[in-house]
C-alpha cells in the first residue's frame, strides 16, 4: 500500500500540466496523434499514471521529448482547429492547404455540401455564382480519393465542365488544395495535344477534369476507360443546357458504372435542370443556400438607356467616371467583341478580347495577362461568364443585354465575390425593353436607372425589335419628340380614313368569274395531253404468221401466235432467227416478194 500516495501525487501533477496546456490543445493533438483524440482527458491521465501510456511522448517538457517541437506542433494544430473547416471532417493535409491560402471560414454551400459528400450521398447543389461551389466538391473529393491509387487509363473521378477556361480553373484549385496529398490529375480540353493527354492518362489519373466533347472523342479512340469512376461531378449544369451539351452528358453517364456518387451543381434550377437531376441522381440531398438566380448583395448595379449609336460613347464615359481597376465587358456576339475591342484600343484603353473563335493558346495568354494586371479591360462573350474567378474584379459592364435572363446573373456574378463590393452596369437600347423586363422578373428586383450627362434621354420602345441575324429593324427616338408625333398621328388618322373611302367607291372591281372562267376550261385539256401512253405493237395480217384465225378478223392476238413447245432436240436443231424476222412489214405489202428478193 506504500505506492498509493506516490500514484496520487503523480496523477495530481499530470492534471496540473494538462490544465496548463488547455483542453483544446489535447483535443487538437489528436489530429497529429490518433490515440489521444479518442481518449478522454481523465482516462489519459489515469493511463499515464498506471504506466499504460508513456507520458514523456504525450506531454511536452517531460524527459525524452523535444519541448520546442512539441510546442510548435500543438500551436499549428490549434490554429487548424480554430479554422471553421475543421468541424466539417476534412483531413489534416487539406486543412493545412486551406490555412496556407488564408481560408478560415467555409461559405454556406461549402458548410452543407462537404459533410454530405464525405458521407457518400448524392448532392444537388443550387447557389448563386461566387459562393464557392467549386471548393464545395473539390475539398471532399480530395479526401475521398486520398486512400488509394489509380490504374492506367482508368480515372477514379470525373469532373465535367462546360468551358475550357472553367476546366482550367478547377484544375488550378485541385493543385492548390491537394498540394500535401499524393494525387494527380489530367485536363482533357480541346485545342491541346491529344497524344500528350493520352500519355498522362496512361500513367494513372485520380481526378479527370474534362469538357464533354474532348472526353467523348478520346473515349471513342480507345484512350480512356470509365468503368472505375467512383465520383461524378457535373458543374454548371444550367450552362451545359444552354450550350447543348445535355445529349453528350447523357451519353457519358451511360458509360459510367451504376454504383457511383454523383454531385450535381448549378446556379439556376430551371425545370429542365430538375429533370436531369432526377435522371442522374439517386436519393440526393438538395442544398439551396439562396433563391435561384439571385444577385449577391455586395453588387451595386445600374441600367443605362441610350440610343444604339451612343452605346460606345456611354461605355467610355462610364469607364472614365467610375473608379475602374479592372473590368469585364460582355457582348452577345463574337463579332461585336472584335469591333468593340478595336474601338477601345483606338481611344487609348488597355484592353483584350476573349471569345470562342480564338485559339486556345491565345485565350489562355489573354486571360493570364488580365489576371496579372497587364490588361485593364477584357471584352468577352459569355465564355467567361461561368465560374471564372478573377480576384478583385471591380466592375462588370454588359454592353449588350443578354438574350437569356439567367446569363445576367452569371455575368455580374464575376464581381462582388468573397464579400467584396462590386459594380455592374448594363447598357440598353429602347428595343431591349422585353429583355430587361425578363431579367428584372428573374432577379425579382428592378435595376436602378442612371443617366449619363451629355447623351440623349430616351424611353422604351413599344415592341421588342431586338437585333437578330438579319439586323436591327427599329431605332429609339428621343423622349421629347415621341409623344408629340404620336398625338399628331392619332389626330390625322380619321381624316385619312375619310379620304380613302370615296376612292374605294369609284374603283369598280372586275368580275371574278369572267376572269377565271377561261383558264379553268383550258386546264383539263392541257393536262389530258401531257401523259402519253405507250401504244401496243400492232400485228398485221400481211405478216407471215400463218392462216388467220376465224372470229378475230385481220388482227391476231399475240398470245395466239406462241409456238408450241416440242422435244428439246427439235428446238436445238432449228436454225437461228435473223433480225429481219422481227421487223414489221407495212400493210398491203407482199411478204413473198420480200423473201424472194
Amino acid at each position: 500500500m506504500s505506492d498509493t500516495p506516490e500514484t496520487g501525487a503523480q496523477t495530481t501533477a499530470l492534471d496540473e500540466t494538462i490544465q496548463d496546456l488547455g483542453a483544446e490543445h489535447i483535443a487538437v493533438s489528436g489530429i497529429v496523434e490518433a490515440p489521444t483524440a479518442e481518449v478522454p482527458i481523465a482516462e489519459v491521465a489515469t493511463a499515464q499514471a498506471s504506466g499504460l501510456v508513456e507520458s514523456d511522448e504525450t506531454v511536452s517538457g517531460e524527459p525524452g521529448g523535444d519541448e520546442a517541437d512539441a510546442d510548435t506542433r500543438v500551436s499549428d494544430a490549434a490554429e487548424l482547429e480554430a479554422d471553421g473547416f475543421a468541424p466539417l471532417g476534412l483531413s489534416e493535409p487539406i486543412l493545412r492547404a486551406l490555412h496556407d491560402k488564408g481560408y478560415l471560414r467555409p461559405t454556406p454551400i461549402q458548410a452543407q455540401a462537404i459533410p454530405t459528400v464525405l458521407m457518400g450521398r448524392d448532392v444537388l447543389g443550387c447557389a448563386q455564382t461566387g459562393t464557392g461551389k467549386t471548393a464545395g466538391f473539390t475539398l471532399p473529393l480530395l479526401d475521398i480519393l486520398s486512400g488509394s491509387r489509380a490504374r492506367a487509363r482508368m480515372p477514379r473521378s470525373l469532373i465535367l465542365e462546360p468551358t475550357r477556361e472553367l476546366a482550367l480553373q478547377v484544375a488550378e484549385n485541385f493543385v492548390a488544395y491537394g498540394k500535401y496529398l499524393k494525387l494527380n490529375h489530367a485536363l482533357l480540353i480541346g485545342g491541346e495535344s491529344m497524344s500528350d493527354q493520352k500519355e498522362v492518362l496512361a500513367k494513372g489519373v485520380d481526378v479527370l477534369i474534362a469538357t464533354p466533347g474532348r472526353l467523348i472523342d478520346l473515349f471513342e479512340r480507345g484512350g480512356l476507360l470509365l468503368r472505375d469512376v467512383r465520383v461524378l461531378v457535373i458543374d454548371e449544369a444550367d450552362r451545359m443546357l444552354d450550350m447543348g451539351f445535355i445529349p453528350d452528358i447523357e451519353r457519358i453517364v451511360a458509360m459510367l458504372p451504376a454504383t457511383r456518387q454523383t454531385l450535381f451543381f448549378s446556379a439556376t434550377m430551371a425545370p429542365e435542370i430538375r429533370r436531369l437531376a432526377d435522371a442522374f441522381l439517386s436519393n440526393p440531398k438538395e442544398i439551396t443556400v439562396s433563391k435561384p438566380a439571385s444577385v449577391a448583395t455586395t453588387i451595386i448595379s445600374g441600367l443605362v438607356l441610350v440610343n444604339e449609336h451612343d452605346k460606345r460613347e456611354a461605355l467610355r464615359r462610364l469607364i472614365r467616371s467610375e473608379d475602374v481597376q479592372n473590368a469585364l465587358i460582355f457582348c452577345n456576339r463574337k463579332r461585336d467583341v472584335d469591333i468593340l475591342l478595336k474601338s477601345l484600343l483606338k481611344h487609348g484603353f488597355s484592353a483584350g478580347a476573349l471569345h470562342g473563335d480564338l485559339a486556345q493558346s491565345v485565350r489562355f495568354a489573354t486571360l493570364e495577362k488580365f489576371k496579372a494586371g497587364e490588361l485593364r479591360l477584357l471584352v468577352c462573350s459569355d465564355v467567361a461568364a461561368r465560374g471564372i474567378d478573377i480576384g478583385g474584379l471591380s466592375h462588370v459592364f454588359n454592353f449588350d443585354v443578354p438574350h437569356h435572363s439567367e446569363d445576367y446573373v452569371h455575368r455580374i456574378g464575376r464581381t462582388g465575390r468573397a464579400g467584396k463590393e462590386g459594380h455592374a452596369f448594363t447598357i440598353a437600347t429602347p428595343d431591349d425593353r422585353l429583355a430587361v423586363e425578363a431579367v428584372e422578373k428573374l432577379i425579382a428586383a428592378p435595376i436602378p436607372r442612371i443617366e449619363i450627362p451629355g447623351l440623349d434621354i430616351v424611353e422604351w420602345a413599344e415592341g421588342d425589335s431586338r437585333r437578330g441575324r438579319g439586323g436591327r429593324t427599329a431605332r429609339g427616338k428621343p423622349a421629347a419628340k415621341a409623344p408629340a408625333r404620336a398625338a399628331k398621328a392619332k389626330e390625322e388618322e380619321p381624316a385619312r380614313e375619310r379620304e380613302r373611302e370615296p376612292a374605294r367607291e369609284r374603283t369598280p372591281r372586275p368580275p371574278r368569274a369572267a376572269s377565271r372562267a377561261e383558264p379553268r376550261r383550258e386546264e383539263p385539256a392541257i393536262r389530258a395531253e401531257e401523259p402519253r401512253r405507250r401504244e401496243p405493237r400492232t400485228i398485221y395480217a400481211s405478216d407471215n404468221n400463218g392462216p388467220s384465225v376465224r372470229g378475230f378478223g385481220a388482227d391476231v392476238p399475240a398470245f395466239m401466235l406462241i409456238r408450241k413447245r416440242g422435244p428439246l432436240t427439235a428446238i436445238l436443231d432449228e436454225p437461228n432467227e435473223t433480225e429481219e424476222d422481227d421487223v414489221l412489214q407495212p400493210t398491203g405489202g407482199n411478204n413473198d416478194e420480200g423473201i424472194a428478193a
